[in-house]
């Protein structure tokens, strides 16, 4: 039911401070915003299209409180709109932030631009967007209390100090609570099916970093390959590589779009391209392409391996960015190069997890790292963490008994966190429960990068399909997404997983049909 209200409702006086057992409420501010203006991509409002939010006026409400005993101070973040539709839309965080983030502040805007309440939490980590200040309490020891909010608790504590705000401003709970998150927020949509199956009525959860310590560890499997060899290729290598892939693989779906539609039908051994030469705009000439840059790309896409070439973890699928990532920073194979040397440049996120989680050691020192070690710390990080944060429990049975429904997506040619990781965890669900697809659906994205960017299209319209599927009963079938494409956008579908979208010519010429297929 929507409900609107005045300005003057907004103040400290007006709540309650919320009961949350095992925390002590430290403080609680409320602050009347009005005029509100703000753009949001679609890129940053994950599931939804862009809005552009105009003069909005609601009660910011700031919660900050501690666990005692466990020397944390942590801050949730609770928008009330005047004009409320009766929802509650709580968002993820984003890296290695749980929420509260510039991020968050989108998609807390784009929430409120349709009348939800919305809600994101500090995790207690502040403003920090690395571990780097809170991992170790001392060279050996972890900061558990601290990995453990990150990883669980503070998305408890969330859902239930902003359903609490909810009930004292509005005088009645939400009729309907949401979770929407890529990336982490992917993770932690996750971990409230796993943990907390009764804290919201439906959750978006895309690119979900799930399967958490095995997943950050094989960041730095192409710098341990490139370590191996003594060899660090041009990124040029690398991209050329990549464009030969999606030129043999693109024709196989029928269309010609610079997209992968079916990465595991694309059959390619990089050891074909060696000696082909091409040029390189990074020394603006001519090159062969080496040995090492085709070791190098077969190991990207293999992914992480043991001393004896035993599997450990995915990489990501043919035709994803090596080098660079969406966000333009250097991807998981990126190399610097002066002159005629080059280095590796292995990503931070692996480093940090690697050296501060795994090594216990703040002056872990990368180019120590062997093969044989990196398969001992792969080993040893799922060991000691998947129970804190790993988020890989199949056993969805308490959510799919509270009602709830769960939808994510997870781009194919995502260069951070394999996609292979997501469908590995929809098929370990089925296992126990085979009726998945009454409550939680998973849709692989042809093109698209790390929750965003790519040649694919963006799935604006997967929360609206959500939403449908909790209010009125009717689950997301094919999801149109529009793929843009010389200057104009063309509509295809995804398709809930395990049917896979296809490319048919239809009657009119130069046209071409999508739709989903189980062969």
């Amino acid at each position: 039911m929507a409900v609107s209200l005045g300005p003057d409702q907004c103040s400290s006086g007006t709540f309650t401070a919320p009961a949350l057992f095992g925390a002590e409420i430290l403080g609680l501010k409320a602050s009347t915003v009005q005029n509100f203006t703000r753009y949001v991509s679609d890129q940053e409002f994950a599931h939804n299209p862009e809005v552009f939010v105009q003069d909005a006026a609601f009660c910011n409400v700031t919660v900050t409180y501690t666990h005692p005993g466990q020397n944390d101070v942590i801050i949730v973040e609770t928008w009330l709109p005047f004009e409320w539709n009766g929802r509650l839309q709580a968002v993820g965080g984003g890296g290695w932030t749980t929420g509260r983030t510039e991020l968050t502040q989108s998609m807390m805007a784009g929430a409120l631009s349709t009348g939800y309440a919305t809600s994101t939490t500090d995790g207690g980590f502040g403003h920090s967007q690395t571990p780097i200040p809170w991992a170790l309490l001392s060279p050996g020891n972890v900061n558990l209390y601290a990995l453990q909010n990150m990883g669980s608790v503070t998305l408890r504590d969330q859902a239930m100090i902003a359903k609490a705000l909810i009930r004292s401003f509005y005088g009645q709970p939400p009729e309907f609570s949401y979770f929407n998150g890529c990336s982490h927020g992917g993770r932690q949509g996750y971990q409230l099916a796993q943990r907390y199956p009764d804290a919201y009525d439906g959750i978006a959860a895309s690119a979900p970093a799930i399967y958490w310590s095995q997943f950050l560890h094989a960041m730095l499997w192409p710098q341990v390959v490139m370590k191996s060899l003594g060899q660090y290729p041009r990124g040029c290598e690398l991209d050329y590589i990549q464009s030969a892939v999606i030129s043999l693989c693109d024709d196989k779906d029928g269309v010609s779009d610079g997209i992968i539609m079916d990465p595991d039908a694309c059959e390619f051994e990089p050891s074909s391209l060696i000696g082909t030469s091409f040029y390189c705009r990074e020394i603006e000439s001519d090159m062969a392409i080496s040995e090492a840059a085709a070791t190098v790309a077969a190991g990207f896409q293999r992914g992480a391996r043991g001393p004896n070439d035993e599997f450990l973890w995915h990489g990501p699928n043919w035709g994803s960015n090596s080098t660079t990532t969406i966000f333009g920073t250097p991807g998981l194979a990126a190399t610097l190069c002066e002159n005629s040397t080059c280095s590796g440049l292995p990503f931070p996120f692996g480093l940090w997890w690697a050296g501060l989680f795994i090594d216990k050691d703040p002056n872990f020192d990368f180019a120590s790292l062997t093969a044989k070690r990196f398969a001992e710390q792969f080993h040893l990080g799922f060991q000691e963490y998947t129970s804190i944060i790993g988020t890989t429990d199949p056993d969805l049975t308490l959510f799919q008994r509270a009602g709830g429904k769960m939808v994510t997506y997870h781009g194919l040619n995502d260069e951070l966190t394999p996609s292979k990781g997501t469908r590995d965890y929809y098929e370990a669900v089925t296992k126990i429960t085979p009726d998945v697809h009454s409550f939680y659906r998973f849709f692989e994205v042809p093109g698209l990068g790390h929750c965003y960017g790519g040649n694919g299209g963006q799935p604006t319209r997967l929360f609206e399909a959500l939403r449908a599927w909790v209010e009125e009963g009717i689950a997301p079938q094919n999801v149109v997404i529009d793929v843009p494409g010389n200057g104009s956008r063309e509509e295809r579908v995804i398709c809930p997983y395990p049917q896979k979208v296809r490319a048919s010519q239809s009657r009119r010429p130069g046209s071409v049909k999508f739709y989903c297929s189980s062969d």
